[in-house]
């Protein structure tokens, strides 16, 4: 037999070769018994479409906007390079992917960022704060026929279609188990710091921490998280008013970036040996410091896997292709110096 075609789809569907592309493509003002129609036909002829020559009969390439947070984090810079290396990639298959800064510790500032994007993209991943006006625009965005999907961080809440990222509940849960085990039985508080609570990774994180400590380590006393938008002076700020303020701080868990800054803050105070801190993402700086002694442990989401998956599945959820759970799950990567790759 030869390869099903989509004029046999469209015959076998009873509609026309327009409506067969515009189901395939995910595209609104198709009724829904005529999507099930167009899917039952697929599913009976076990249509495959030919990607590539899809592509070329649509006349223009994919476009796919991709917002990631503007400022000095390091680990966002990398994720950015593996963008754009996947980006490279991408060109030849008629898919490009458009990479923009924004502040996304700023709900206003990031929701008109948004509403801004044309109208005429196929797809948006974006590391969304959880605010209103962002959920709104989200979905928004969505009604308009575009794939959103989110990054790093989550809003389940909206019409997103996928999340790319780490389990953070079990990130933070990992993390309060490595804390507790280096610490062994030594009493005395831990401080936490986050880029934001606005930042649904972040919660995910402090409340995955606070849980196990609460539950298995009694002995250690979780003070209240503070906040330093992931740069680098806030963060030694918030180090070292912990490290002023309690004379029995024995940890510190550092929930986003900003690392440099508790580096600096603990090397200042001559604290680097007898505080442990478990920080998160191998950037080149933390790697350098894990080796050296000031960081612990180091938990990790590999972002060049982050890059290319997120690559794949706008391209397939707008191609209407099967997404392969197992090859998109971002895995938690834990480092100590004895086994920095």
């Amino acid at each position: 037999m030869g390869k099903t075609t989509l004029q046999d789809v469209a015959r076998e569907a009873g509609v026309s070769l327009a409506t067969v592309d515009r189901v395939l493509n995910g595209r609104a003002g198709v009724h829904a018994r005529t999507v099930e129609k167009v899917q039952t036909a697929v599913d009976r002829l076990n249509y495959q479409p030919d990607r590539m020559a899809s592509r070329l009969a649509r006349g223009r390439d994919y476009r796919f906007e991709i917002l990631l947070p503007s400022g000095t984090n390091e680990f966002m810079r990398v994720l950015e390079t593996e963008f754009r290396a996947t980006a490279e990639r991408y060109v030849h298959e008629r898919v490009l992917l458009n990479i923009t800064q924004v502040d996304v510790f700023d709900g206003e500032a990031l929701a008109t960022a948004l509403e801004k994007l044309p109208t005429d993209i196929d797809g948006l991943a974006v590391v969304a704060l959880d605010h209103p006006a962002v959920a709104e625009a989200i979905n928004t965005i969505v009604a308009q026929g575009i794939t959103v999907v989110t990054l790093v961080s989550d809003l389940p809440g909206t019409r997103r279609s996928h999340f790319v990222g780490i389990d953070n509940y079990a990130a933070g849960r990992t993390a309060a188990s490595l804390l507790g085990r280096f610490l062994g039985r030594r009493q005395g508080k831990v401080g936490l710091i986050a880029g934001s609570l606005a930042l649904r990774d972040h919660i995910e994180r402090q409340y995955g921490f606070e849980q196990i400590v609460a539950r298995e380590y009694p002995n250690l006393e979780v003070l209240p998280v503070r906040e330093g938008r992931d740069e680098d002076d806030r963060v030694r700020s918030a180090a070292e008013a912990l490290l002023a303020e309690h004379d029995d701080l024995v940890g510190v868990y550092n929930v986003g970036g900003g690392t440099p800054g508790i580096v600096a803050a603990l090397e200042s105070a001559g604290r680097t040996r007898d505080i442990v801190f478990v920080a998160h993402e191998l950037t080149a700086f933390n790697r350098r410091h894990l080796i050296r002694g000031p960081i612990d442990a180091i938990i990790n989401q590999d972002p060049g896997h982050m890059a290319r998956s997120t690559a794949r599945i706008l391209l397939a959820m707008r191609e209407g292709m099967e997404i392969v759970p197992g090859q998109e799950r971002i895995k938690i990567d834990i480092f100590i110096r004895d086994n920095v790759p």
